[in-house]
């Protein structure tokens, strides 16, 4: 179970990796003035995050299976673990924001010349490959550039919700499966229970409000200065979301249960 675990642990950093560095290609995008040419980009990462997931979910659940034939297993905790891996994950996007930057500031304008994605990516070279050393910048992190935003705190915070009811959301369903074996496979699929509560928060309340940021940075010089400290702003507030989630992963898995019992 260790080498299970540990490559689902790396699966999901990978995919929280990912799904962080969107942000990054999306400024990218205001930068240039080619939103909509980033936006295509971002479903690339996001492809990437997906074929993670792929993998990582049946190697997850695995563990819930492994749980009901040893009774010793602690399966709480191999859960906790791999949902500490997406804070490891965004982590590393935030590290990595001001390079993925630089780096797709440059993929977009050759892929304005490529014409298509295949094109973009047979056209590589080793030595294009080498060059990219050049576009790693240093993060660099000051409370005080934050401080004059405007961002609403609430609008932080349900962003931290979000990210906790997404991060856990598969997770407390495998663990509800876990506490009512009689109804394992209904509480399996029963995740969107509480990624149905992220997605209204996030339609309703982030979406929006992000869009009118990312449009007005757009069409003015000095909201596009401020819209990557925007943008940390909320992958920080993700990163505490995913902590968050370690707190509501058994609430939810309860939640979970309750449910299933109560409509099945």
């Amino acid at each position: 179970m260790t080498n299970t675990l540990i490559l689902v642990f790396i699966l999901t950093m990978i995919i929280h990796t990912a799904e962080t560095l969107s942000y990054s290609i999306r400024y990218a995008g205001v930068q240039v003035k080619k939103l909509a040419v980033a936006l295509s980009l971002v479903g690339i990462v996001v492809l990437v995050s997906r074929t993670a997931n792929l993998i990582q979910a049946p190697m997850t659940a695995h563990f819930v299976d492994f749980a009901k034939i040893e009774p010793t297993f602690n399966l709480e905790r191999y859960l906790r673990i791999s949902l500490f891996a997406s804070s490891i994950g965004t982590l590393i996007a935030i590290a990595l924001f001001p390079s993925f930057i630089n780096l797709s500031v440059r993929v977009i304008a050759r892929l304005e010349v490529a014409g298509s994605i295949p094109k973009l990516i047979s056209s590589v070279t080793v030595g294009q490959l080498k060059n990219t050393k050049n576009y790693i910048k240093k993060p660099n992190l000051k409370l005080s550039q934050f401080r004059y935003l405007g961002i609403p705190k609430r609008f932080l915070l349900i962003n931290i919700v979000v990210t906790a009811f997404y991060s856990v959301g598969v997770l407390s369903s495998l663990y509800a499966a876990h506490l009512l074996p009689e109804f394992a496979t209904t509480a399996s699929q029963a995740s969107g229970l509480i990624n149905g509560i992220a997605t209204i928060l996030l339609t309703i309340f982030i979406d929006p409000q992000l869009g009118l940021i990312t449009d007005k940075a757009l069409h003015d010089e000095s909201q596009r200065k401020q819209l990557g400290k925007i943008y940390t702003l909320l992958m920080t507030s993700r990163f505490l979301g995913t902590l968050l989630a370690q707190v509501f992963l058994l609430p939810s898995a309860h939640f979970i249960g309750w449910m299933v019992k109560w409509i099945f």
